[in-house]
């Protein structure tokens, strides 16, 4: 309970009115009697405050929300008392949320109810609560208001940003995957599985045509293939200390996660098995998986997944990971590949190499091609140019040992690594390699 802006100015006209009777004593009686009014009017606004019925609001919200993503949150208020009501209404969120759209002040008549519409942005995954609503209610002549926080909080999950694959399967439904950036290129010949029959279009070869159906439907019939299917995928997580750097307000390792969700996600689709392990810090394991499920098996090993500061031990983590996989596989083993990690990369990929086909996906700091982008201007830009072209090429050397074994590499940005990834997959996918 405090107390409104009318009764703080009532409270100094008093106080004038006072100063007043100083002057003037004989205006002392009148000016007691005006404070003893106003003293019972405030009282009696305050018991009928007291007296109001309590706003409860119902929140509508997801129980899991997007990371970096706006999402709506709605708010059902009902005024249950017998007469108007002006309410200020605010929430109580994570300190790591943003919100716009509060707070929101109502006037509301007896029994109205409304609906109002506020969005949340959240900036760290795993379990949150949302604190319960922050009524204000001001009393009938608006010299006081009354706080109220009804009900109890709710709790949401924070997941990795999950929006790109609907966007994903919308777009793959019309066959418009290149509005992502995602190159689709359908191959058709041998070694390629049949997938369906179509009506022959201009640029078919002739080894599409299918003479039977041809002659059947008196018109150019063509065959359609699509890549094979029935293979699996493993992603292999860093979760060290390289991870924790953090270009924008997205980190790096987060990122990662988006992209290790759209990659499931297109991998499913092209009826692969998928499955996830992580290693330097928490150590998570996911057995490869065909269909939603292994999207949905995906989304729960990580949505709560943090970095941790240890050293990455590759060889630990091939070693693990090999004495799992029975079945040749394409494993996607995404780090921040340095020229020092060599020494402990490379028998790393050696194991899983022999058996399996390896792709080894880095992240690149976007500050490298800030930096280079930058014209030298003073001897300190030049020394910083000279660093970064040493680093870069330092790390370039190291992808290029890598390919010197048979290993796949991709040097992404973070931001542009979901979409890098899934064009890296569906190109393994054409050439059929695995």
């Amino acid at each position: 309970m405090r107390p409104g802006r009318r009764l703080l100015h009532l409270v100094l006209l008093v106080v004038v009115a006072s100063v007043g009777g100083l002057v003037w004593p004989r205006s002392a009686p009148a000016l007691i009697a005006l404070t003893a009014v106003g003293l019972g009017f405030a009282l009696r606004d305050l018991r009928r405050l007291r007296r109001t019925p309590e706003v409860q609001p119902r929140r509508v919200v997801a129980t899991s929300l997007p990371l970096g993503v706006w999402s709506p949150v709605g708010l059902e208020v009902e005024n249950p008392a017998g007469r108007p009501l002006r309410l200020l209404l605010t929430e109580v969120h994570p300190s790591s949320w943003q919100s716009r759209g509060l707070p929101v002040r109502l006037d509301l008549a007896p029994g109205e109810e409304v609906e109002i519409e506020y969005s949340v942005r959240p900036w760290q995954r795993g379990s949150e609560t949302l604190g319960p609503c922050e009524v204000w209610i001001e009393s009938p002549f608006g010299l006081w208001e009354r706080r109220w926080r009804p009900g109890p909080g709710t709790a949401v999950r924070v997941l990795p940003n999950f929006r790109p694959l609907l966007k994903y399967s919308w777009l793959a439904l019309d066959n418009r995957l290149e509005e992502m950036g995602i190159r689709v290129q359908r191959r058709r010949g041998e070694g390629l599985e049949f997938n369906q029959l179509r009506d022959y279009r201009p640029g078919d070869s002739q080894r599409q045509i299918d003479w039977k159906a041809t002659c059947r439907r008196q018109k150019l019939i063509s065959r359609e293939y699509q890549d094979e299917r029935d293979q699996r995928l493993v992603l292999l997580l860093d979760c060290g200390r390289r991870m924790r750097a953090q270009d924008g307000p997205i980190s790096h390792f987060d990122q990662v996660l988006n992209a290790a969700l759209l990659l499931t996600h297109a991998a499913v689709r092209k009826g692969d098995a998928v499955g996830l392990a992580t290693f330097a810090g928490s150590r998570r394991w996911v057995p490869p998986t065909k269909g939603l499920a292994a999207t949905s098996a995906v989304l729960e090993a990580v949505y709560d997944l943090q970095v941790t500061r240890e050293t990455p031990d590759f060889s630990l983590a091939a070693t693990q990971l090999a004495a799992r996989l029975r079945r040749r596989s394409l494993i996607v083993l995404v780090t921040n590949v340095r020229d020092e990690d060599i020494s402990d990369l490379e028998p790393a990929v050696r194991v899983l190499g022999g058996k399996h086909l390896v792709l080894v996906a880095s992240l690149r700091e976007r500050a490298l091609r800030e930096a280079l982008a930058a014209p030298p201007r003073t001897l300190d830009d030049a020394i910083l140019t000279s660093a970064v072209l040493v680093y870069d090429e330092a790390r370039r050397r190291a992808h290029d040992r890598l390919a010197g074994r048979g290993v796949l590499t991709l040097d992404s940005e973070p931001d542009e690594l979901p979409v890098a990834l899934v064009n890296k997959y569906l190109e393994i996918k054409r050439r059929g390699i695995l």
